[in-house]
């Protein structure tokens, strides 16, 4: 394992003979990954003319509250899209070549906002072509905590010089016996549209998410795949219960910017008819007190 020292934050390294992946101390967020094997670099560049980031962790809340706010226990707080975890400085934990655990504890620092105190634990582990991401969350209060988290990796596209966006295809593997729902976004809020059927393939098209995200129920895996070459990223995500993609429409130009996001999901923005009490929030999860979440995602690089 290298360490790159950037002021208070550290680029960590990870790497064996396929893959070399670097993981900012800011948001324990994936920076980078680099195929040894075949040269390229997967993940989005973080060029802020289109969006900033590159892979943060979703968490207390996954998307956008109505109005930002919520109430719970006759209390009213406010809270900006995404939350704040992907904003805050992680200790490094264990570490090998390979493998490398970061660790977050909140410490009463956020209770003005979220009322409950937490510990955060990211795992990353390289297998072969693979990157395995691993989440823990401890609730450390003595009452229910209530909860989202959420991925949202942003994978460059076109990943050869000559290629087009239009050249990339989205393939969805469906969970085994439940029904695929699909969702849409109006005004950052969700509005259900109905049962997906026979989701198999999207063909990406400059014009695909003019509308905001495309999301989904009951997904295990999609491929971001291109059509002229055997290259792309496999996003394997099995039990968890939504999946968000994304790029940011370009108003300017009428295109998409140069990454899609796949993001697996335990949670999602508020629905248009949300009561605002947390607890009753779609897609919340909750934690006895004491108790522990635990749920793991991987990127194959192709």
């Amino acid at each position: 394992m290298k360490i790159k020292d950037e002021g208070y934050i550290l680029m960590i390294v990870i790497e064996n003979d396929w893959l070399m992946v670097e993981i900012s101390t800011n948001g324990a967020e994936v920076r980078k990954v680099k195929h040894k094997k075949n040269g390229l670099d997967y993940m989005w560049t973080g060029d802020k003319a289109y969006w900033g980031r590159v892979s943060p962790i979703l968490f207390p809340i996954v998307g956008r509250l109505q109005e930002d706010r919520y109430q719970l226990d006759d209390k009213t707080y406010e809270m900006s899209q995404h939350g704040f975890l992907r904003d805050v400085v992680f200790e490094v934990d264990e570490q090998t070549t390979t493998d490398v655990s970061f660790t977050f504890e909140s410490a009463g620092r956020f209770l003005h906002i979220y009322p409950y105190d937490f510990k955060a634990c990211i795992r990353y582990i390289i297998n072969e072509d693979s990157l395995i991401v691993r989440w823990k969350i401890v609730n450390e209060n003595k009452v229910e905590m209530y909860f989202s988290i959420g991925a949202h990796p942003a994978f460059r596209i076109p990943l050869l010089e000559n290629e087009t966006i239009e050249d990339y295809s989205l393939h969805f593997i469906a969970a085994t016996n439940k029904d695929v729902m699909e969702y849409e976004l109006k005004n950052s809020l969700i509005h259900e549209k109905g049962m997906a059927n026979d989701l198999s393939m999207i063909k990406l098209t400059s014009s695909l998410f003019v509308h905001d995200a495309l999301i989904y129920s009951n997904i295990d895996q999609i491929t971001l795949a291109s059509n002229n070459s055997n290259h792309g990223v496999e996003v394997t995500f099995e039990e968890f219960p939504f999946v968000g993609i994304w790029s940011k429409y370009m108003d300017t130009d009428g295109k998409i910017a140069p990454f899609v996001c796949i993001e697996p999901w335990y949670g999602m923005a508020d629905t248009y008819h949300t009561t605002g009490n947390l607890k009753e929030k779609f897609g919340i999860n909750k934690l006895k007190q004491r108790e522990s979440f635990q749920a793991e995602y991987k990127i194959r690089f192709k």
